[in-house]
């Protein structure tokens, strides 16, 4: 069994074939059920987006803590996938906000869990991507909610004075939000924001208004600015900054559509921007996703803090791709050590963690799509990082569960019957299922 939902309605680039040979059920849920201000919980549908979350809560003077960029993820997208924003240095990632998930399993029950009641399917929920039952609804916490982000840009010049900076900035959980963006092998903006009501006068940019600049072209352009620290502060509203990627998709639509930051194009047509991603995928022909598959690369992976700088200089030898998008996150260990989740944090003493984002066309004319994401993957593999499931993944199946932990996982799958209602997690993200081309083992990347 599978959800109904179309493919090419999902984030990910792909449709996958098993789609077509499943049992589609309706899952068709998109409302938010209550706000509870005592609990400090928001009850949620799956289909339910950040769009909708932000737009509900922010004037009720709530948010919640981890509000991933992207206006249509949904709820259900990054609690059984993966949801991460700059505010994870501080409380995770997205599933790790959530208070409670109610499921409709293979066999019809219906199952709630949460940290006290069945906490290890509470667990193996997130990165299952609706393996082991269907989500139906979640409660996720709340926090309150200022109308501004106080935003301060910190150009660096060099790898290690950008790196040192990110990671100071991300241990501090007093900052409310840390990302960076590394514009070359050396230069980088670290972003640091914190929560503001009542913003200085003159420094008020809205950006999320359709003739603003993209952001990632703002922030390009404090690497040039003569100007003192104290100076580099901007407020920010507080939903625009949430989106602030969105109206570029990261940096993504520079590729699509070329003029689409001219300052006239802007003013004319930027309140259509940017297309909805489920326009670009139905409308993508086979021809197109070839290309897509050789020269361009959408990823995110998720390394250790320590890590840095080697996976830096692996993206920049392989496929030489700018800017990239760099995010700390902190993931906490269950307190129970049976408790084994999908990520492999037993193998890693220090919790923080930072998402490698790289969207777009590559720079390197060697670049090959299939070889150059398998010299990737194997990386990522051996300083025990992960990949995110929304892109495609060019791992064989052993290679997959050398960089997941399955143990609790299968467990579950027996337990709930799930072997013969669901696919594995593997056979839903694999690149066979995507493209119908299977993944041949490579000794060359080992």
């Amino acid at each position: 069994m599978c959800t109904a939902r179309p493919g090419w309605q999902t984030m990910s680039l792909y449709v996958g074939s098993y789609k077509k040979t499943s049992f589609a059920v309706d899952v068709s849920m998109s409302d938010i059920i209550s706000v509870d201000t005592e609990r400090r919980v928001v009850r949620c549908q799956p289909l339910v987006t950040m769009g909708q979350i932000s737009a509900t809560l922010l004037p009720l003077g709530w948010t919640l803590p981890v509000v991933p960029e992207l206006d249509d993820l949904t709820v259900g997208g990054l609690i059984c996938g993966v949801g991460i924003e700059t505010s994870s240095h501080k409380y995770g990632l997205f599933n790790e906000t959530c208070v409670s998930f109610e499921l409709v399993m293979a066999d019809g029950s219906r199952v709630v869990c949460s940290r006290e009641e069945n906490p290890e399917l509470f667990h193996a929920v997130p990165w299952s991507h609706g393996t082991l039952g269907f989500l139906v609804s979640a409660e996720i916490r709340i926090i309150p909610a200022s109308k501004y982000v106080r935003l301060q840009y910190v150009p660096c010049h060099t790898s290690e004075e950008g790196r040192r900076r990110l990671e100071e900035a991300s241990r501090d959980e007093s900052n409310d939000f840390v990302e960076m963006l590394q514009f070359n092998r050396e230069q980088s903006v670290l972003m640091i924001g914190h929560f503001a009501d009542k913003p200085e006068k003159g420094r008020i940019n809205a950006i999320g208004r359709w003739y603003k600049p993209w952001f990632f072209t703002h922030v390009q352009s404090y690497l040039y600015k003569n100007t003192r620290p104290e100076e580099n502060i901007e407020y920010i509203p507080l939903r625009d900054y949430y989106h602030r990627h969105t109206r570029s998709i990261f940096w993504e639509l520079k590729d699509i559509i070329s003029f689409a930051n001219h300052p006239v194009f802007r003013f004319l047509l930027g309140w259509a921007m940017p297309p909805k991603i489920s326009l670009l995928k139905a409308t993508t022909t086979g021809s197109i996703r070839e290309l897509y598959e050789k020269h361009h690369i959408d990823q995110d992976m998720l390394v250790p803090v320590s890590k840095l700088g080697e996976t830096l200089d692996c993206f920049h030898k392989i496929c030489h791709i700018y800017p990239i998008w760099l995010c700390p996150f902190k993931i906490t260990r269950p307190a129970d050590p049976r408790i084994r989740p999908f990520l492999r944090i037993s193998d890693h003493k220090d919790n923080l963690f930072i998402d490698v984002g790289t969207y777009g066309t590559t720079e390197s004319p060697e670049y090959n799509g299939v070889e150059g994401l398998r010299k990737i993957e194997a990386f990522i593999r051996s300083v025990k990082g992960w990949q995110m499931l929304y892109a495609n993944t060019m791992q064989t199946r052993d290679e997959f569960r050398e960089m997941f932990d399955h143990s609790m996982y299968d467990e579950l799958r027996k337990r709930y019957n799930c072997l013969d209602a669901f696919p594995e997690v593997y056979d839903k993200v694999s690149r066979a299922t995507r493209t119908g081309k299977p993944v041949k083992k490579d000794k060359k990347n080992e």
